[in-house]
């Protein structure tokens, strides 16, 4: 989907599943230290800038003064596509709280996923979400170090997913993505990762790339051992949208991920039918993910289709949106000043 997406000629998948989007943050990629990776390409109007120095340039307009008070010129929210035509490898991610104190990181890696499509091929498709039957500490280590693939998934029940689903997932909670998911990734803007299962298809992540460069005895302390039964999964960390809403301009709009779930990012769906103003005041990465749309400004305007990504920074007073098909857009946010 990704190659489709691109425009390649001959689109395949391979073992790399997401393409970042609006992103400030680089990727790390052992082996690959010579490529810049992760850091978004932003098209203005005829010319193509890298995101990070766009915002250094002019941090305020992008940002906003409150938001810069609160975080500095790193936007704190990071979005993804991710394409996972196998099951992806098994990881855990830290807490913001872990991050500050072990890792001289601001953010952890708390993330949501909604849930753009699934394969044809794919008669359930699934995710993997926290532990349902929670090893110990000491069974965990040695399965992993043993890397029984068989012992460490007894852990889990498979958690069904359809599309416009939406699920959170906190900091600390051991997790995976099923075969034949099409997906947009909301996430604090960290790589900080542990990938307990070292081989998937072939694809053989190098050591150096597993423990965050820490040992596995250090990240044995980023896993929540709690048990999370598979009907609290779907009671409490798949939400229910808020709304609907109109909002003054004519924006329909639904609450998927808000202060309920995280303070690391919020976000948000809305319809458009006919032509509506959104409002700006707000640092925001865009994905319609059905229909299409025209959005237009003092500057100009775009015509847009479904996986067409734009971004609003926060000095942009408000932009038209038009559509005769009913667009939805994917409304992608950072966490309020003075949140997490």
């Amino acid at each position: 989907m990704l190659d489709q997406l691109e425009g390649k000629d001959r689109p395949e998948d391979t073992h790399f599943p997401e393409d970042w989007i609006g992103s400030t943050t680089r990727a790390i990629n052992p082996g690959r230290e010579s490529i810049e990776e992760g850091v978004a390409r932003v098209r203005f109007g005829d010319v193509t800038v890298d995101l990070l120095e766009a915002i250094k340039a002019d941090p305020e307009y992008f940002l906003g003064r409150a938001h810069l008070d609160a975080h500095g010129t790193n936007p704190m929210v990071l979005v993804k596509f991710i394409d996972s035509s196998d099951r992806l490898h098994l990881q855990c991610h830290p807490t913001a709280a872990f991050a500050q104190e072990f890792l001289n990181s601001p953010s952890g890696k708390t993330e949501a996923y909604h849930i753009l499509s699934t394969r044809a091929e794919v008669a359930n498709p699934y995710i993997y979400l926290g532990f349902q039957r929670p090893p110990s500490r000491d069974q965990l280590k040695i399965w992993i170090e043993e890397q029984d693939i068989e012992g460490l998934l007894t852990c889990f029940d498979r958690i069904p997913v359809k599309p416009g689903d939406t699920f959170i997932i906190p900091g600390g909670f051991p997790h995976a993505l099923g075969e034949g998911l099409f997906l947009v990734e909301i996430q604090e803007p960290s790589d900080l990762v542990v990938r307990f299962e070292f081989e998937r298809s072939g694809f053989v992540i190098p050591e150096s790339a597993r423990f965050m460069s820490r040992g596995l005895d250090f990240c044995l302390d980023v896993f929540d051992f709690q048990a999370t039964p598979a009907g609290e999964v779907q009671s409490r960390y798949r939400p229910e949208p808020v709304g609907p809403k109109t909002t003054d301009g004519g924006v329909v709009c639904e609450q998927l991920i808000g202060p309920r779930q995280t303070e690391c990012f919020s976000v948000e769906r809305l319809k458009v039918e006919g032509e509506v103003e959104i409002e700006g005041g707000s640092f925001s990465v865009n994905i319609v993910v059905d229909g299409s749309c025209t959005v237009a400004d003092r500057y100009g305007e775009i015509h847009l289709k479904p996986f067409d990504r734009f971004l609003c920074p926060h000095g942009l007073e408000s932009i038209r949106v038009s559509s005769s098909d009913g667009a939805r857009i994917l409304r992608c946010l950072p966490p309020a000043a003075g949140g997490k």
